[in-house]
């Protein structure tokens, strides 16, 4: 993997907002400079949830953070290191000669709050002055500000965990989502006449609160984009389950999807779940839902 000269934007990197964006362009403009290849390093796990023993509930999973780097931003090459007592422990210089000589670093980016090595010790002036020693080029990107406010991970993360989907997306510059394979449900909905997937949340990502979203699905092996409404929750109205799931609705589409990859994108929060006194007045909800939804998205 060190045959190819790399240059690395460093980060964890949850949600890849706005903030990530500029990391990753700068890294871009470098490598293309240098004629190196673009890469960006981060950590399977938040380092503070090994650290502190305290889960940070992320943004995407590993896999959603890799889809949406190369996805949105072209760099398909994301190292992700295993954080554990190991690399917790490492000494801030080690951990730099250690990254440049398995990948052949000849350049590095990163924002202007980045620490790293062992106790956060390391901070961007440690890795400007190793860079500099070491003969690489270094750039650090300042804070990127929307509205006044510093973007971060930490905010989108509260707008996310109150509902507010669409500020959610505005920092983060593209929709929040969720992949996952279709897996079997109750069938409930297709007794209704509204066939659902069924999809989980990794273990460790933020749950939004449970209720109804205007989302859109993209399918495994499909180029276009599917307008659906999505229900977070337990379904209470249905007997109710132990297990929160993400059932979208997918409109004007008919298939078997069991097994496939999925991806939702959600755009905005259309109303809280709740339990309904029958499953005639669920349905008539149901409908609204898809109605309200579509004139929703016309009006995007």
């Amino acid at each position: 993997m060190a045959d190819n000269k790399r240059v690395m934007a460093l980060g964890f990197f949850d949600g890849i907002h706005i903030g990530h964006a500029a990391l990753i362009q700068k890294a871009k403009e470098m490598a293309r400079r240098q004629g190196a290849v673009p890469s960006v390093l981060t950590f399977d796990q938040h380092p503070d949830t090994f650290v502190r023993g305290e889960p940070v509930p992320l943004i995407n999973s590993p896999f959603d953070r890799k889809d949406i780097i190369g996805r949105l931003f072209g760099v398909h090459e994301v190292v992700f290191i295993h954080f554990d007592e190991r690399v917790m422990r490492m000494h801030w210089e080690a951990f730099l000669e250690r990254v440049v000589s398995d990948f052949n670093v000849t350049g590095f980016v990163a924002g202007h709050d980045f620490t790293f090595g062992y106790k956060g010790e390391g901070n961007v002036d440690c890795l400007v002055k190793k860079s500099r020693e070491l003969g690489i080029e270094c750039e650090i990107i300042p804070k990127v500000e929307l509205e006044g406010i510093t973007v971060s991970s930490t905010y989108i993360r509260e707008l996310i965990a109150a509902g507010d989907i669409e500020r959610a997306n505005l920092f983060l510059g593209h929709p929040h989502v969720l992949t996952d394979k279709v897996c079997h449900g109750h069938k409930l909905g297709s007794s209704m006449g509204f066939p659902t997937i069924n999809m989980r949340f990794t273990e460790g990502v933020i749950v939004p609160p449970y209720g109804v979203y205007a989302t859109k699905v993209h399918i495994q092996g499909e180029k276009r984009m599917r307008l659906a409404v999505t229900n977070i929750g337990v379904r209470p109205t249905l007997g109710g389950s132990t297990k929160v799931s993400a059932e979208s609705y997918i409109l004007d589409y008919t298939g078997n999807l069991y097994g496939k990859q999925v991806r939702v994108e959600f755009y905005k929060m259309l109303r809280p779940e709740r339990k309904f006194e029958s499953i005639e007045a669920l349905k008539a909800q149901i409908k609204k839902d898809i109605e309200t939804a579509r004139a929703y998205f016309k009006r995007r």
